[in-house]
C-alpha cells in the first residue's frame, strides 16, 4: 500500500461521485452482506448517495414510495371513474405529503450539520513559528501539523518527522489490523492514530483526499434503536390489520356486486388514513428537536438514536478524570529519592515532557517550573535529541538528553510501577515507593514516577504529585442520577487509593475493585463482582471494554463516558457513548454523545431529555393505534354489517389531512420526564390503546344511530355528521393518549394545542358549509361537538381507572 499511495491520492483527487461508488462497489464485491453493509457504513455511503441526489430529485423522491404510491393510484382511479373532487382533494393530500417530508427532513439535516460543524476536527498546525489549534477545514497544502496517540488525520499527510505511527485504516481499507508508517510514508485522512507521535506535511485537503469527505466516522444517523424497532413493529401490525379489514371489505364488496373501482378506491384511501404514514417524520423530528435542545446545553448528538438509548439507560460507567474531576493538573508536591533533589525531579521531569502535545500532565509540569526561578534556564542547558510519547500500553514517555558538556542520558516519567521496575535498586525501594504512592494517593494526588537511565542503569529519580480536583457539580450530579434510578460506577487508570477519596468526595460509594479482580474470573463470576463495586480502579482499554460488556449480559442498559484513545472501545460497545469535554478525536468518532461543556451534569439533561421523547413516542403509539381501531373497525364493521358507507373516500382523505398537523406538533409537546428509566411497555401500550380504539368505536355506532334515527338524516348528512365526530373525536384522543392522569395533568404545549384546535375548527367549516361533501348546518355541528367532548371526559376518567388497574397488576407481577 505504501508502494502505491502517491499514485491513490493522485487518482483520487480528480475522482467524481460516480467513480467513487464504481470503487465502493470494487471494493465490496465479493463480501458477505454484513460485511459489505458495515463496509458501506464506515465509507459513509450514505453521504455519498445523498450527494448524488439534487434537492430536486430528493423532494420527487417523496411523492414515489408504499404510501405516496398507494396515494397517487387512488387519485388515478378518482379520475378514471370521473370523481373530480376526490381527485382535487387527494391530489392535494399527495403533495402536502412530498412538502412536508422534504421540509421536515431538510429540517432536521439542516439541525444535524449545524450540529457535526461544532464536532469539526482539529489539528495541531505550526504557524508563524508557533504550535496552534485550528479547525481542520482551515488546513492548506504545506502546513506541518502534530499528529499524536488518538488523534483522525484531519488532511492527506506525508510524515517526515519522528520515529514511527501506529494507524488504523480499517475505515479506508477494512483492513482490521494497524498500518505502521515512518518518515516518508502517507497518513490518510479519516484514518486514526493508536500509537506514536509525528509531524507531517499536508499535500491534500477537503475532496482532494484520498476517499474526501467519505470517511466521516461520525456518521450513523440510520441506526435504529430498540424503541425505534419496537415503533416499527406497531407501524407493521396496523399495516397489516388494515390490509386484513380491507381485504375484507373488498371481498363483502364482490359478493354484493358493488362497483370494484369504486371500492378500490376507497379501499385505498382507507389504507392511506389508517397505516401510520407520519411515524418516520414524527421519529426523525422529535429526535431532532431533542437534538437541538441538547445542543444548546453543551451535548451534540453525533448518533440521533443515542438519545432514545439513553432513556432506558440504567448504569453509567463515569470516566474520572476530565469527567468526574475537571482535568486541570497542577504539580501539587515533590518526592525526591536517593541523592536526587527536588530541583532535580523537576527538571528531569520537564525533560520528558512536550509542549507541542499540550498533554495535560506536561503541561502542569511545565507550568509548574516556569514558576521556579533558574529552573526554567537550567532546563534550557539540554538538548532533546529523541522523544518517545505516552503510550497507554507502555505507560510512560521517554527522552533521549544530551547536556552541554556533552552528557547523554535518558530520562522518562510514567505510571510509577512502571518506573520503578526500570531501576536498578527497585527492590531495596519498592516498599519505599509504594509507602509514598499511598500517602499521596490518600490526598487525593495522582503518583507519577520519574527515572534516569546512564547507560545500562536506571535510578529511581522520585515521585510527582499531582492533583486534579472534582468539579464543583460532580457529587450533586451523582445523587441527581441516582435519584433517576442511574447507578454511577466510577471507572479510572489511577491507583485505587486515589479512586476512594475521589469517591468519597463526590458521595459515590468507597466500595472501588482493581481491574486484577476481575481477571481469572468467569464471566458469572465477574459479574458478581461488577454489579456490587462502586468504581473500578486501575484498568486499561480491555478491562473497560470487559465492564461495559458484563453488565450488559446481566441485562443493563450501559452508558460509559471518556475521553482518550484509550476508551473508544468501551464507548462503542455501550449503549450510549458518551465522550466527554476536551476528547480525543477517535473517542469522539466512537461515541454517539460528545459533551462540549465540563463536567458530569450534562448527562441529567441528556437523560431528561431522553425520557421525555421516549413519552412523547409513548402518547404517539397510543394515539396511533386507538385511531387506527376506531376508523378501521367502525368503518369495516359498518360495511359489513350494515352495508353502509359511514363517510366517503373524500372524507377519509380530509381526515389523514387534519390529522397531519396535530401528529407532527407531538413532537413538541410538554411532557414529564419518568423519574426511573423508560422501558417498553408493549402490553400497558396495546391496552391503553385498544381500549381508547373500541370505547371509540362503539361512540361512533351510538352518533351513528343519534344521526339515522333520531335526528333523521339523509345519507349525505349523516356522512358528514359522522365524519366531524370522527375528526372532533379523533383529535381529542390524543389528550387521552398523552397522560397517565386527567387530561389536565400535564398542559400541552402550544403548538400542540393550537394545531388540534385549529385543525378541529377547518373540519368544522367544511361540514358546516359543505365543502366537497354535504353540509350540515352549525346547530348539528354543536351536537357533534357536545357529544364528543362529553364522550371524552367520560373515557378521560375511565382511563385513569384502567393506568391504575394496570399499575396495580404489574406490581403484582413483577412479585
Amino acid at each position: 500500500m505504501k508502494q502505491s499511495a502517491s499514485s491513490e491520492i493522485e487518482n483520487a483527487k480528480d475522482t467524481t461521485l460516480d467513480e467513487l461508488f464504481n470503487q465502493l462497489n470494487s471494493d465490496i464485491n465479493g463480501l458477505k452482506d454484513s460485511e459489505a453493509q458495515e463496509r458501506l457504513q464506515q465509507y459513509g455511503y450514505n453521504e455519498l448517495l445523498e450527494k448524488k441526489k439534487s434537492p430536486f430529485r430528493k423532494f420527487i423522491g417523496y411523492f414515489w414510495g408504499p404510501i405516496p404510491w398507494m396515494i397517487e393510484i387512488a387519485a388515478l382511479l378518482s379520475a378514471f371513474i370521473q370523481r373530480w373532487e376526490d381527485f382535487v382533494i387527494i391530489s392535494i393530500l399527495l403533495v402536502l405529503n412530498g412538502v412536508v417530508g422534504f421540509w421536515q427532513e431538510n429540517k432536521a439535516d439542516n439541525a444535524i450539520e449545524l450540529l457535526k460543524r461544532k464536532m469539526a476536527l482539529q489539528a495541531r498546525v505550526l504557524r508563524d513559528g508557533k504550535w496552534k489549534p485550528l479547525p481542520a477545514r482551515e488546513l492548506v497544502p504545506g502546513d506541518i501539523i502534530r499528529l499524536r496517540s488518538g488523534d483522525i488525520v484531519p488532511a492527506d499527510v506525508k510524515l517526515f518527522d519522528g520515529e514511527y505511527l501506529q494507524i488504523d485504516e480499517s475505515s479506508l481499507t477494512g483492513e482490521s489490523l494497524p498500518a505502521d508508517k515512518e518518515t516518508g510514508d502517507i497518513a490518510f485522512s479519516g484514518s486514526v492514530i493508536q500509537k506514536g507521535e509525528m509531524n507531517g506535511i499536508v499535500f491534500a485537503t477537503g475532496m482532494n483526499t484520498y476517499f474526501g469527505k467519505t470517511t466521516k466516522l461520525l456518521t450513523g444517523v440510520k441506526t435504529q434503536s430498540h424503541f425505534q424497532k419496537a415503533i416499527i413493529k406497531i407501524g407493521d401490525y396496523l399495516i397489516f390489520l388494515a390490509a386484513i379489514l380491507v381485504a375484507i371489505v373488498f371481498i363483502v364488496a364482490i359478493f354484493r356486486h358493488e362497483s370494484l373501482v369504486e371500492t378500490l378506491q376507497f379501499a385505498l384511501v382507507l389504507v392511506v388514513a389508517a397505516i401510520p404514514a407520519a411515524l418516520p417524520a414524527v421519529l426523525s423530528v422529535s429526535m431532532a428537536v431533542g437534538a437541538t435542545h441538547l445542543a444548546g446545553k453543551g451535548a451534540i448528538v453525533s448518533k440521533l438514536v443515542s438519545i432514545e438509548e439513553m432513556a432506558g439507560m440504567d448504569v453509567l460507567c463515569s470516566d474520572k478524570t476530565g469527567t468526574i474531576t475537571k482535568n486541570e493538573l497542577t504539580l501539587s508536591e515533590l518526592t525526591p529519592f536517593g541523592d536526587y533533589s527536588s530541583d532535580d525531579l523537576l527538571i528531569y521531569s520537564a525533560l520528558a515532557s512536550r509542549e507541542e502535545d499540550n498533554d495535560p500532565i506536561d503541561n502542569a509540569v511545565l507550568k509548574k517550573i516556569e514558576t521556579m526561578d533558574g529552573l526554567q534556564e537550567a532546563t534550557n542547558g539540554y538538548s532533546v535529541l529523541d522523544f518517545k510519547p505516552f503510550d497507554p500500553v507502555i505507560k510512560h514517555t521517554e527522552a533521549s538528553i544530551e547536556s552541554s558538556d556533552g552528557r547523554k542520558f535518558k530520562v522518562a516519567k510514567g505510571a510509577p510501577q512502571v518506573i520503578l521496575d526500570m531501576a536498578v535498586n527497585r527492590d531495596s525501594i519498592r516498599e519505599n515507593v509504594e509507602d509514598k504512592v499511598n500517602v499521596l494517593a490518600s490526598k487525593g494526588y495522582r503518583s507519577l514516577g520519574v527515572g534516569i537511565c546512564e547507560g545500562d542503569e536506571c535510578h529511581f529519580a522520585g515521585l510527582i504529585g499531582l492533583y486534579d480536583p472534582p468539579h464543583e457539580d460532580s457529587a450533586e450530579t451523582i445523587d441527581t442520577a441516582v435519584s433517576m434510578g442511574v447507578d454511577v460506577k466510577m471507572i479510572t487508570g489511577d491507583h485505587a487509593a486515589i479512586a476512594k477519596e475521589i469517591a468519597q468526595q463526590i458521595g459515590l460509594g468507597t466500595n472501588i475493585t482493581t481491574a486484577s479482580e476481575l481477571e481469572g474470573k468467569t464471566d458469572l463470576q465477574a459479574q458478581e463482582v461488577v454489579d456490587r463495586s462502586d468504581g473500578f480502579a486501575q484498568v486499561f482499554p480491555e478491562h473497560k471494554y470487559r465492564i461495559v460488556e458484563l453488565l450488559q449480559n446481566d441485562g443493563h442498559i450501559v452508558g460509559m463516558t471518556g475521553d482518550g484513545v484509550n476508551d473508544a472501545p468501551a464507548l462503542k460497545k455501550a449503549d450510549a457513548g458518551i465522550a466527554v469535554a476536551g476528547a480525543t478525536d477517535a473517542a469522539r468518532s466512537a461515541a454517539d454523545i460528545v459533551f462540549t461543556a465540563p463536567g458530569l451534569s450534562t448527562i441529567i439533561d441528556a437523560i431528561k431529555e431522553s425520557r421525555k421523547i421516549f413519552q412523547r413516542m409513548k402518547s404517539y403509539s397510543i394515539y396511533r393505534i386507538a385511531e387506527t381501531v376506531r376508523v378501521l373497525f367502525f368503518i369495516a364493521i359498518s360495511i359489513i354489517a350494515f352495508n353502509f358507507y359511514p363517510v366517503t373516500a373524500i372524507m377519509i382523505v380530509l381526515l389523514a389531512l387534519f390529522n397531519d398537523a396535530p401528529i407532527m406538533a407531538i413532537a413538541y409537546d410538554n411532557v414529564k420526564y419518568s423519574n426511573l428509566p423508560e422501558k417498553w411497555n408493549i402490553r400497558e401500550v396495546l391496552s391503553m390503546a385498544t381500549f381508547l380504539g373500541i370505547i371509540g368505536v362503539i361512540s361512533s355506532f351510538t352518533i351513528f344511530y343519534i344521526g339515522m334515527h333520531v335526528l333523521n338524516l339523509n345519507q349525505g348528512m349523516l356522512q358528514s355528521f359522522i365524519f366531524l365526530k370522527l375528526a372532533v373525536a379523533g383529535h381529542l384522543t390524543i389528550f387521552l393518549a398523552r397522560t397517565r392522569g386527567p387530561f389536565w395533568s400535564i398542559r400541552p404545549s402550544g403548538i400542540l394545542f393550537w394545531s388540534t384546535i385549529g385543525t378541529k375548527f377547518l373540519a368544522t367549516l367544511v361540514v358546516v358549509y359543505g365543502f366537497y361533501i354535504s353540509p350540515i348546518g352549525w346547530k348539528l355541528a354543536g351536537i357533534v361537538w357536545i357529544y364528543a367532548v362529553v364522550a371524552f371526559v367520560i373515557t378521560d376518567v375511565i382511563k385513569v381507572r384502567l393506568y391504575s388497574l394496570l399499575d396495580h397488576s404489574e406490581l403484582v407481577f413483577s412479585r
